[in-house]
């Protein structure tokens, strides 16, 4: 058969190459920055854009989708091509992809900080950028099937599997979790309420670490790992089990980020059956990664790439253990709200994306410029510091996890609280934070030393854009043959593949999620609870621009300690109001959704002005910008108006302008705002009623207060 010449793009790789470097460091960077603050609270500088509620959503943001989304896309753009002996089907989405996932990129950087936050996790984004998300995926989506249905080799490798999975379920997860309700350009609200919306978050932002952390990155490793080894596969037969376990598995798995909460019983008992199960493929996965490599042992010995590759795979087989193992319950009731999670996230962050993203990164860009690594010392030396780094990182932070974890839940003989005061954890794990610190600043330190590796690499070399290369045209489809098994038939059959992989991640979220949200009695509602106030909504909407979900929760658990430090445990029915839910995943503060009435508006008042004038050796940042800054409420009708579509019963014309321009819902809100501002005047504190500080406080002390003082009242309470 004929051969036909054709070229790979180099171009598009090395644009989305660029892209990786230059926001792995910005990512970096603010990571540092914010591990700082929590060192030095200094640094929050009273600017309000650069608060750590503020900027650990732009850490997040930048770390996941821009450094590990830009990797995702450069590997992926570079071996698909070479995979199916074929150049991407359109130059032109490629470049789409590039810029317009720059662009989505850039507006995360510009509206997080200012404020424009929907509070998800994972998800932060406001709806125009969501909207924009999912136009550049589709994007990708074409460009990538377009290419498959034009390939040269007949089977799809491993890797393209994984590929194909990762477009499909990115892309459900991303448009469910994003059904939001927009009130204006910069604000929305979700479309589902409490319980609803913590299971769609978890069941997201689980799976956008299973979708877009793992599963791209697993293809990614058994592509480079055998290229950068020269050794094939360890196992085709591990190959397809490892797929098709871990995709259906991995979608069931979220509801354990949300044990002994108010979600029903069922659904955490299935989150944690799941993630028990996860680990047969997971650890598949990675033996099947690792065994590639036998017999090449001295080369990964003298090969800083397979260095970064074996620690990237083995960081990977220990956060897929300790996952599962964080999903039993009598482990999350110590784990869950403490730094044990972060660092967890931070060994398969930092570990399998970084690691691998700098193998695959040493070993492109001399590839591609025709030329060898610049200097194999300074990667050695990369390689070690970022090894520290993860060390220096991790380590402290399991040993601060623990340590909240027993201060919590130690009780005196007499049967008091023995640590009632929840800044007496958050000082014992100081010097644990600096070492955090310290380790992330290595990491960053070894980041610097490759940008300026691959930068002489580059400039040493001469780059090839349109490499050349030449393959047999794909002859006809034929049918199954009787010796065929039928995965080999499947994998070169790519739209089959995909509809199969698409049933399969399907089945889990919609056993998942379709009850929850259907039937009525896995949510049983409070006759006593009401809709926010017109203020306390306004007021809302401050506590989710200020980032305050960040490190407080609010879900008091069935735990003795908890009941007796915050109050009564949270009740599903109170949160049937709530869009979005603010039920945390962290307490760098402590619990709030008891904190309604336990002090007066003037200790608000000067919380938000300077903690430490309330607590002395609080690390929480000061918000002056809220006494001085007055309440824009001009979406006040507009947000009762999307309220009462989302189900909230507001009443009747209760938004509606009157003769005179005024609604009745601002007529309350500023009759709520007036007796706020006497009160505080009562105490010595002359604050005007259109100030910030009179919605936020209004808000926070309506946080529990509706089913009853008297589960509000906790005989231990602390000083947040």
């Amino acid at each position: 058969m004929s051969q036909e010449t054709f070229h790979y793009d180099n171009g598009i790789v090395r644009l989305f190459s660029r892209a990786t470097v230059i926001w792995g460091l910005t990512g970096m960077t603010v990571g540092l920055l914010i591990a700082l603050q929590l060192v030095f609270p200094v640094l929050n500088a009273e600017t309000s854009w650069l608060t750590f509620g503020r900027l650990r959503p732009l850490h997040t943001n930048a770390v996941i989708f821009a450094f590990v989304g830009n990797g995702i896309f450069a590997g992926v753009y570079y071996s698909l091509q070479r995979l199916l002996k074929t150049r991407m089907f359109s130059d032109r989405l490629s470049k789409i992809n590039f810029w317009g996932w720059q662009a989505i990129i850039l507006s995360a950087v510009v509206s997080l900080p200012m404020g424009y936050t929907t509070s998800k996790e994972y998800a932060e984004l406001e709806w125009p950028i969501d909207i924009a998300i999912t136009l550049v995926w589709v994007v990708f989506g074409i460009n990538l099937i377009g290419t498959i249905l034009k390939r040269r080799e007949r089977h799809m490798y491993v890797a393209i599997w994984f590929y194909i999975a990762t477009f499909i379920t990115v892309a459900v997860l991303h448009v469910v979790n994003s059904f939001e309700l927009p009130v204006s350009f910069f604000k929305s609200y979700s479309w589902y309420a409490g319980v609803q919306d913590a299971l769609v978050q978890w069941w997201y932002g689980h799976n956008a670490v299973a979708f877009f952390l793992t599963t791209p990155y697993l293809g990614l490793m058994y592509y480079f790992i055998p290229k950068a080894s020269g050794r094939p596969v360890y196992s085709y037969r591990l190959s397809i089990v490892h797929f098709w376990a871990l995709i259906f598995i991995y979608i069931w798995a979220g509801p354990h980020h949300l044990l002994y909460t108010a979600l029903p019983d069922w659904a955490q008992s299935l989150g944690t059956v799941f993630s028990i199960m996860l680990i047969a493929p997971s650890w598949g996965g990675m033996l099947n990664g690792l065994l590639t490599l036998r017999g090449a042992w001295d080369k990964v010995r003298e090969d800083p790439v397979l260095k970064f590759m074996v620690v990237a795979v083995s960081s990977y087989g220990m956060a897929t253990l300790e996952g599962p193992l964080l999903a039993l319950k009598n482990i999350n009731a110590v784990s869950h709200y403490t730094d044990w999670t972060i660092a967890h996230v931070h060994v398969a962050g930092l570990g399998w994306n970084g690691m691998l993203t700098f193998g695959m990164l040493y070993w492109l860009i001399p590839k591609m410029y025709r030329t060898k690594l610049y200097s194999k010392r300074a990667a050695n030396i990369h390689f070690w510091i970022a090894t520290l780094g993860i060390l220096f990182y991790a380590i402290p932070m399991y040993w601060a996890g623990f340590t909240q974890a027993m201060m919590w839940k130690q009780f005196r003989p007499e049967g008091m609280l023995l640590y009632p005061n929840f800044l007496e954890t958050v000082l014992q794990i100081a010097p644990m934070y600096a070492l955090r610190a310290f380790g992330g600043l290595l990491f960053l330190t070894g980041a610097v030393i490759m940008a300026w590796n691959l930068r002489m690499t580059g400039k040493h070399g001469q780059f090839l854009r349109d490499e050349k290369d030449s393959a047999a045209a794909l002859p006809p489809s034929e049918p199954r043959g009787k010796s065929e098994s039928w995965h080999r038939f499947l994998e070169r059959r790519p739209v089959q593949l995909a509809v199969l992989s698409f049933v399969a991640i399907l089945i889990g979220g919609a056993v998942e999620i379709v009850p929850t949200m259907l039937v009525k009695s896995n949510v049983p509602t409070i006759e006593a609870v009401q809709p926010y106030t017109p203020l306390e909504l306004e007021g809302r909407d401050l506590y989710i621009r200020e980032g305050c979900n960040n490190c407080h929760s609010q879900m008091i658990r069935p735990f003795r300690d908890e009941t007796e430090r915050y109050g009564e445990y949270s009740k599903a029915g109170e949160f049937v109001y709530d869009h979005p839910h603010l039920w945390g995943s962290k307490r760098t503060g402590p619990d709030l959704h008891r904190v309604g009435g336990r002090y007066p508006d003037s200790w608000h008042y000067h919380h938000m002005i300077d903690p430490r004038t309330m607590s002395p050796e609080s690390i929480m940042p000061p918000y002056p910008w809220l006494v001085e800054d007055d309440l824009d409420s001009g979406d006040l009708e507009r947000k009762i108006s999307a309220m009462r579509t989302l189900g909230v019963p507001y009443p009747t014309g209760y938004e509606d302008l009157d003769e005179r321009g005024m609604s009745a819902a601002r007529k309350d809100m500023e009759k709520q705002a007036l007796a706020i501002s006497n009160r505080l005047k009562s105490q010595d504190i002359e604050c005007l009623p259109h100030k910030e500080i009179i919605a936020l406080t209004a808000y926070m002390q309506r946080l529990g207060t509706d089913i009853g003082k008297d589960t509000h009242s906790a005989p231990n309470a602390q000083k947040p």
